[in-house]
């Protein structure tokens, strides 16, 4: 979860910088800021726990044996 909270600072100031790059606005750039990263964040945590899941599938199919070839 910690990896998880610090990609979420590093994005939230991402999305501030070009938000208020683009528009010059500092509230624009603080509703992106808070808007996109915490659905972004919420999206990583999701695929971060699919991408786990995946792997350990992966890994069992690849140590499963192959029926007929013994």
């Amino acid at each position: 979860m910690v990896k998880t909270a610090t990609f979420a600072i590093v994005h939230f100031t991402v999305a501030f910088s070009v938000g208020y790059a683009l528009t010059g606005d500092v509230v624009i750039g603080g509703a992106l800021a808070l808007i996109e990263p915490a659905l972004n964040t919420v999206a990583f945590h999701y695929h971060e726990k699919a991408w786990n899941l995946f792997s350990k599938k992966s890994h069992s199919a690849e140590q499963a044996p192959i029926p007929g070839a013994a």
